[in-house]
């Protein structure tokens, strides 16, 4: 029983280092999904309103080549339209449907998937830290109970009763701190993610319906 309350002696002070650890790996994961997201999306619609112009200027005329190397410049290889427009591009002798398909395909696969496997860290942390907080507080309350037993008939000193309770409601208490901005900022990238993923719609489907009228009228590839 000795060796128990040594464990729990040297858990309690680990609970507050992986409290803090928890925190940060959450703080560096919304950082990072939320750098992704702004590296697969144009920064404003004028980009796109422009990117997609010269797009159709160049199916238009035929020059699918022109089409691929625009996708690749520096300006657009890491937005995820050029990419998948390079996907397009590159399959071009299949049916419509099927090119399609592909896009969608490699959407979801190189992007969606990615950024929801990161942002499912969020949540993990979200569900985590409450956990190790509840883990304190049960170290705590323990330990308040060790030292009751311990007293004897001398009596409980109050103040080393208080650090126990105290540990036991401090641990959560940072549990629900890290928690609770964690949640809301897991909403947030939530829905830059479907705005993404929106917009992605949107502008493929803008560069597949120039791609079959160009296809009905004869032109391009």
């Amino acid at each position: 029983m000795e060796v128990l309350y040594q464990v729990l002696e040297v858990a309690d002070k680990v609970i507050y280092v992986t409290l803090g650890i928890t925190a940060m790996f959450g703080i560096f994961t919304v950082i990072m999904v939320t750098r992704r997201i702004a590296q697969k999306r144009f920064a404003r619609p004028a980009q796109a309103e422009s990117f997609l112009e010269e797009v159709h200027d160049n199916l238009k005329s035929g020059n699918t080549e022109a089409v691929v190397e625009l996708c690749d410049s520096p300006r657009y290889w890491s937005k995820a339209v050029p990419q998948l427009i390079v996907v397009a591009m590159q399959n071009l002798d299949r049916p419509a449907g099927k090119v399609r398909r592909l896009m969608a395909e490699r959407f979801e696969t190189d992007v969606l998937a990615d950024l929801e496997y990161r942002a499912g860290w969020i949540a993990t942390v979200v569900k985590s830290a409450p956990m190790l907080g509840l883990l304190g507080t049960v170290i705590g309350m323990i330990n308040a109970f060790q030292t009751i037993a311990g007293s004897g008939k001398q009596g409980v000193d109050p103040s080393a009763l208080a650090d126990d309770i105290g540990v036991a409601l401090f641990t959560t208490a940072i549990g629900l701190t890290v928690a609770i901005p964690m949640t809301v900022l897991g909403a947030m990238v939530s829905v830059r993610i479907g705005k993404l993923s929106d917009g992605v719609q949107e502008q493929v489907g803008r560069f597949v319906d120039d791609l079959d009228a160009i296809r009905a009228s004869g032109k391009g590839a």
